[in-house]
């Protein structure tokens, strides 16, 4: 009972007939807006990409602050060092460029020039997972979340939305130590409070239920929401948690959901493993074991093709996520 109290005071749950969809926006437009109007309140605030200013949003930026830009041009790891310099200066950098080259063409850099040190770097990465779309796979990092929080010290955002997006950017700003935030390329759902306060480290509960407890991040939120109202057709009641930031875990929400439900699904725009389920599973198996199911990309490359088609195919949709609680419930009650 007591992680329950605790669970509610941090968190509000709404029905699911009150989420409704707004509007479509693309989650690397909430960053733009999210880091424009935190450059105003942060003067040390500065911006760094390596050549794709525009499909990161920042030109706002650039017209408001020109002399708080700095092109990197494709050199990744120069702009890591960059960054990493510019930290230890007294300046909060964000780096920006596509998730894979944010991460995989850059990790030395990161986990020696930033991790290691503990700077004050945010590595801003956009075009995430397979939403990338028609780019294909050598652009479509599906290994990225399990590659950051095994860094010492790094903090990992995954927001849902544009609303949550913005709201992450801007909280970002303010925290002081690494993070690595996650965000995709299309247009998708737009369903968070255009007010909310982006606490890191605290998930959202979404919809209260008994039956089984979904976990989400990213573009997979609103797909969760989707198959959680297919189950309630059904007499299913999921629980839907986003789960926005990965590291640290809050451990306190899941725990209390499970207490109630007894099983759970994990769903993320990522490989299986080392992601968002493999962070709920430690969890569980260290204080309450349950059975989990995972909605993720299941150990293999992406391709070129379109969102709903990548999706469709690798098993990203909510009836996945709707036939994977099934199977949760299952084993709970054999």
């Amino acid at each position: 009972m007591e992680l329950i109290r605790v669970f509610l005071q941090h968190i509000s749950g709404i029905m699911l007939q009150e989420i409704q969809m707004l509007n479509e926006k693309e989650t690397r437009a909430g960053f733009g807006d999210g880091i424009l109007e935190a450059g105003r309140k942060h003067p040390e605030l500065v911006a760094l990409t390596a050549d794709l200013a525009g499909s990161l949003k920042l030109n706002a930026f650039i017209k408001e602050f020109p002399e708080r830009f700095i092109q990197c041009g494709i050199a990744e790891a120069n702009m890591i060092g960059v960054a990493a310099g510019l930290a230890t200066a007294g300046k909060i950098p964000f780096t920006t460029t596509f998730a894979n080259f944010s991460t995989s063409r850059v990790y030395d850099q990161i986990r020696q020039s930033v991790a290691y040190s503990h700077k004050n770097v945010k590595i801003c990465a956009s075009h995430a997972g397979l939403t990338l779309g028609e780019d294909g796979a050598t652009h479509q990092v599906l290994e990225d979340i399990g590659m950051m929080k095994m860094l010492p010290g790094m903090t990992v955002i995954v927001p849902c939305d544009y609303n949550q997006t913005k709201a992450a950017t801007i909280a970002v700003a303010a925290y002081e130590g690494p993070v690595y935030l996650r965000f995709g390329r299309p247009k998708w759902p737009n369903f968070t409070s255009e007010q909310q306060v982006f606490e890191i480290g605290k998930a959202q509960l979404l919809a209260p239920g008994n039956d089984v407890s979904i976990f989400a991040c990213g573009h997979m939120v609103w797909l969760a929401i989707e198959a959680a109202k297919e189950l309630a057709k059904e007499q299913i009641h999921a629980e839907v948690i986003n789960i926005h930031t990965i590291k640290p875990l809050d451990e306190e929400a899941i725990l209390a959901s499970i207490a109630k439900t007894g099983c759970a699904v994990t769903a993320e725009e990522h490989q299986i493993h080392g992601g968002l389920g493999d962070s709920v599973a430690a969890v569980l198996s260290r204080k309450m074991p349950a059975p989990q199911e995972y909605v993720a990309v299941q150990d293999s490359f992406g391709e070129s093709g379109t969102p709903k088609q990548l999706l469709d195919k690798y098993g990203l949709t909510s009836a996945n996520i709707v036939a994977a609680a099934k199977r949760a419930m299952a084993r709970k009650k054999a």
